[in-house]
């Protein structure tokens, strides 16, 4: 297994993370994301270091402590033979310390703090007494969410919870996710290799390459102004086009061509970054570079060359 330090990043996303901010991880697979969650609440310790929550080593925590941080992990970690209710329920165990005991006398508070994290989670109220085996993907979702609200956290750790979503649902439960973040104004530090998530939830976004921190930016600018050739290519779908040449003044030079540019200097070896909506086909005769179509993809509203 490969160690990456850790000291590049968490510091830097504490600084962006605030009530109802949304922080998001991208990287290749096994750049760590998931590590740095598993950090994050205690599930792993670091090499070297401390992991600390309101200023305590969070392994050292109190169970109702450590319950402030609501973690919804990519399997979900739902018990099968169980109830929705049975399943919510299990989320807040130790949050009513030593009375938890008493289930008799808790019941029917218990039942109230389901329904309304059911409801929170955009699931049907009459699904609580309905084993989890017999439910869809998109209503299991719901219910590990419904599992991490009723902890009433202060902060959500989401890794990649949509990834074994068909499109449709997951477009629609990306939706729920952003609205319900913003509704119950909990920060989240949330993990995803998917670029519309990326995109469309976050508040922040932090590129990971081998472990290290390669930019921290809003969305836009993350897009639109790349720290670096690493992150102009990972993100981004399709990948944006980089073209070799040289810098001439204000032209970019290759294989003949000359395209007008913003920057000037005099580079040898020059890489110009363009995305595809910033392309166009047009005829031999009015177009900047040349070249051979390789095939057309047809993507609902627009077409990929």
């Amino acid at each position: 297994m490969t160690a990456y330090p850790i000291d590049s990043l968490l510091p830097q996303l504490c600084e962006q993370l605030g009530p109802g901010k949304t922080v998001l991880l991208q990287a290749p697979p096994g750049a760590g994301k998931t590590t740095r969650l598993s950090l994050a609440n205690g599930c792993l310790l670091p090499d070297q270091g401390l992991v600390q929550w309101r200023g305590q080593p969070i392994r050292t925590l109190r169970r109702r402590r450590r319950l402030e941080i609501g973690t919804l992990w990519q399997d979900l970690r739902l018990i099968e033979e169980l109830t929705v209710s049975r399943n919510v329920n299990a989320g807040a165990l130790g949050r009513h310390s030593l009375l938890w005991a008493l289930r008799n006398l808790l019941q029917p508070l218990e039942r109230r703090e389901c329904l309304a994290a059911v409801t929170s989670a955009g699931l049907e109220p009459e699904l609580m007494d309905t084993t989890v085996s017999r439910l869809s993907g998109g209503q299991r979702q719901r219910v590990a969410l419904a599992r991490a609200i009723i902890r009433r956290p202060s902060v959500f750790l989401m890794d990649e919870p949509l990834s074994n979503l068909d499109a449709k649902l997951r477009g629609h439960m990306r939706a729920e996710l952003k609205h319900m973040q913003a509704t119950l104004g909990i920060t989240t530090i949330y993990v995803t290799h998917d670029q519309i998530e990326a995109m469309t939830l976050a508040h922040r976004v932090a590129v990971l390459e081998k472990g290290v921190l390669q930019q921290l930016a809003s969305p836009s600018e993350i897009y639109n102004n790349p720290a670096n050739l690493f992150v102009a290519q990972f993100i981004g779908s399709p990948a944006m086009n980089v073209i070799h040449g040289s810098l001439e003044g204000a032209n970019f030079l290759t294989n003949g061509a000359k395209v007008k540019t913003k920057v000037k200097g005099q580079i040898a070896k020059a890489v110009a970054g363009v995305r595809p909506e910033d392309c166009s086909v047009t005829a031999a005769a009015k177009g900047t570079i040349s070249g051979q179509i390789f095939t057309t993809e047809l993507i609902v509203d627009h077409t990929l060359v």
